[in-house]
């Protein structure tokens, strides 16, 4: 079922005859932990999640988002160093032992600059878009989607490389809808896994009869490009607000005119942005754009406003 584990005094444990040194508590989610652990014989850090598990479901789905990082050797997506299941008591953790990447994420670099008045000059937006789309097209290429991309699930590198995480809600890229009872039954998938303010707006109103594909992720990804355009999502303000993000994604987005943005830039982000999947780009054709552009290497400068 996964790697053996046990949990020894002082804050040590052993996972696959390798023992770490438990750090520091790193965040929570509703049913996940992950914590910072040393490596004592590497030195290394790492970052280990763990998933609660209530019922068999639970452990089901941890095992298939462990699966789901074995299926991918890419720089752009998050590789699993161990995984494994353990009983303590009555309950039941999945433990992922993931890299740790002491930059953050997307979010924490946007969110940081935006702070301080700041936001990502173009040459290095197009250098980790460029990195993302990368990402997804691997994925997109084994026939999967990711399905909840966000700047918060995008790790940065030592070297600003981007590279995706949390693969949890990732399922198959094309899926035939064949009436309404499979219809609603995806739609509430989608509200349960797809975060809303960067959720397709095809997946808001699944229709009786049709194909949901891997654009949802296209759309999920002008949602990044605007947020490391602008410093925020474009649904981020209404989603806080109380409005109704899936009224808003159904109208064509209002880019806001900016002089740092080149016309080449805001032109990729309205394709990105199309509501009709049928005529939203796939991740080959961003590509083929995006390496067009030949960004310059990222500079140590950011725009002020």
């Amino acid at each position: 079922m996964g790697h053996t584990l046990c949990i020894c005094s002082r804050g040590t444990l052993t996972i696959d005859n390798k023992r770490y040194l438990f750090i520091q508590k790193l965040g929570e989610g509703g049913f996940s932990y992950v914590d910072l652990v040393e490596g004592l014989q590497d030195g290394h850090f790492y970052a280990l999640k763990r998933i609660l598990c209530h019922e068999q479901q639970d452990q089901e789905e941890a095992q298939r988002e462990a699966d789901m990082h074995r299926l991918f050797q890419h720089p752009n997506i998050l590789r699993l160093e161990a995984y494994c299941l353990t009983e303590r008591g009555s309950k039941c953790e999945a433990w992922l032992l993931l890299p740790f990447f002491k930059r953050g994420t997307l979010w924490n670099e946007v969110e940081g600059l935006k702070d301080k008045g700041s936001f990502l000059p173009e040459d290095q937006i197009l250098l980790l878009l460029l990195g993302i789309c990368r990402g997804l097209e691997a994925i997109h290429a084994k026939g999967f989607a990711h399905r909840d991309l966000k700047p918060t699930n995008i790790l940065l590198g030592d070297d600003g490389q981007p590279v995706l995480m949390d693969l949890g809600s990732m399922n198959q890229a094309r899926i035939q809808v064949e009436g309404s009872r499979q219809a609603l039954a995806l739609q509430d998938w989608a509200a349960q896994r797809c975060t809303i303010s960067y959720r397709a707006p095809e997946l808001f109103s699944v229709q009786s009869h049709c194909v949901i594909d891997e654009r949802t992720d296209v759309w999920s990804l002008g949602c990044v490009l605007f947020a490391m355009m602008f410093g925020e999502g474009p649904y981020d303000m209404v989603f806080q607000k109380g409005d109704s993000v899936a009224l808003a994604v159904q109208n064509q987005l209002s880019i806001p005119q900016n002089p740092r943005h080149s016309p080449a830039l805001r032109q990729l982000l309205a394709s990105m942005m199309t509501v009709d999947p049928q005529c939203r780009p796939h991740t080959s054709l961003l590509l083929s754009q995006l390496e067009s552009l030949q960004p310059t290497a990222p500079g140590q400068h950011t725009t002020h406003i």
